[in-house]
């Protein structure tokens, strides 16, 4: 599947409020699961490029398991750059959209925290805007048992360019909107390796890889509020929320095209 910003945030951009539980929050994103595919955004080939330097060996020919797949948006780059992919996703909706959309790449039902596959059969284990949603006390050694010798962690986050004004005025609106400073979250946990492997069997390498993609606006303000933390929100006050922000974003953008800027946060970690 695929926030947040960090290992302890939804995949990309905003926090999630505190009372919904890990749970529901996670079983949101099955009936968003079409705005979920229309609207996020993918990943540079320049992120699959450091995957590939800080494991040591290519993507094509490999044995990839990509672990919270989602509606497929990490693992068609996956299969596209010659990797031999298998998806693992927890939620039905988004298998369902991972299927219609990728229809010629296994998926099977599970997460990682108990993965369903054999000991020592992947070459990299991949995890776009997912680990968080797992028990590093348990994902941390299914990962180990899973890979190769050799083989390699891959978990990356697409997380928001604070230092594009824009961009940061909007994330003041939300912090706002759910009383969670957005830039001190991100700033706070952007640096720490320790949130991925508390009990430190890891050792990550960590790269930045900036992007970014212009889109109209609607699918601006769509993929904002395809986030867990919009998705559990009640209906009327989400809505409302997210005209005003279109509001905001038409007046700094009146051709009504949105450029994101985004920072790939990427962690690494090798089997030894």
């Amino acid at each position: 599947m695929t926030t947040g910003q960090s290992q302890s945030q939804h995949r990309n951009s905003p926090p999630t409020p505190a009372h919904p539980s890990h749970a529901v929050r996670a079983r949101s994103f099955d009936a968003a699961a079409a705005q979920y595919a229309a609207n996020r955004p993918s990943y540079p080939p320049a992120l699959l490029d450091a995957v590939e330097e800080e494991a040591g060996r290519p993507l094509t020919g490999a044995r990839v398991v990509d672990v919270g797949a989602g509606t497929g948006i990490a693992t068609a780059l996956l299969h596209a750059r010659g990797a031999d992919v298998v998806a693992v996703e927890p939620g039905e909706g988004m298998a369902a959209q991972f299927h219609a959309t990728l229809p010629a790449v296994p998926i099977v039902r599970g997460n990682g925290n108990a993965l369903p596959l054999a000991t020592a059969t992947a070459d990299f284990l991949t995890y776009a805007q997912a680990w968080h949603w797992t028990d590093p006390a348990r994902s941390v050694p299914e990962a180990l048992r899973v890979l190769r010798p050799g083989g390699a962690l891959a978990l990356w986050w697409n997380t928001d360019a604070l230092d594009v004004d824009w961009i940061a005025d909007s994330a003041d609106r939300i912090s706002r909107f759910f009383g969670i400073d957005v830039r001190a979250e991100q700033s706070k946990s952007a640096d720490r390796t320790d949130l991925a492997d508390p009990s430190g069997r890891l050792r990550f390498a960590r790269r930045e890889v900036r992007w970014s993609r212009r889109v109209p606006v609607d699918t601006h303000v769509a993929n904002i509020g395809s986030h867990s933390a919009f998705l559990v929100t009640p209906e009327a006050r989400r809505t409302a929320f997210l005209a005003e922000e279109r509001a905001h974003l038409l007046r700094t953008f009146p051709d009504g095209v949105v450029e994101e800027t985004y920072d790939v946060l990427l962690l690494v970690a090798l089997n030894a």
